[in-house]
């Protein structure tokens, strides 16, 4: 935890502290995290990584259904995806049975999808690193039934 301010805060809302806050703290530990994954992962941002994991995962999604595994709104996922497109990591393709379109993994990006994967595996550790084994396990638990909350 960061040293609290030297100087008195007479703030009637003073119990409202930054540096308490969950938000902020999350988004703290997400900014050292992200920056650990890209100094080890330089080619593609984290959310594209994360669309390219998740339909390596899953096989062909709809870039809805994409969007809702990844947590991403629809303006930010046709980004990101556009964005793979262009580096030639996802394809699309339609069907009669649906308008939206079909996004596969190109062979390209299956190849870079486990490249990914076997890289994001230290980037974890790394930011897991100041924590005990079962710290880490509680931890990633606690976040995982907070998201699940949404």
């Amino acid at each position: 935890r960061n040293k609290k301010p030297k100087t008195e805060n007479n703030n009637p809302l003073k119990e409202y502290l930054l540096d308490d806050q969950v938000a902020f703290i999350l988004k703290k530990a997400n900014q050292r995290h992200a920056s650990i994954f890209s100094n080890l992962i330089q080619t593609i941002k984290h959310l594209q990584i994360f669309a390219l994991a998740k339909l390596y995962e899953l096989g062909s999604l709809s870039q809805n259904e994409l969007g809702r595994f990844i947590a991403m709104d629809a303006a930010n996922i046709k980004s990101v995806i556009n964005h793979l497109k262009r580096l030639n990591l996802v394809r699309t393709t339609t069907t009669r049975m649906m308008d939206d379109a079909i996004l596969l993994a190109h062979p390209s990006g299956e190849s870079y999808s486990r490249t990914i994967h076997s890289e994001g595996f230290p980037s974890n550790r790394k930011t897991l690193s100041p924590l005990s084994e079962e710290e880490q396990i509680i931890f990633i638990s606690l976040l995982q039934k907070i998201s699940s909350l949404a």
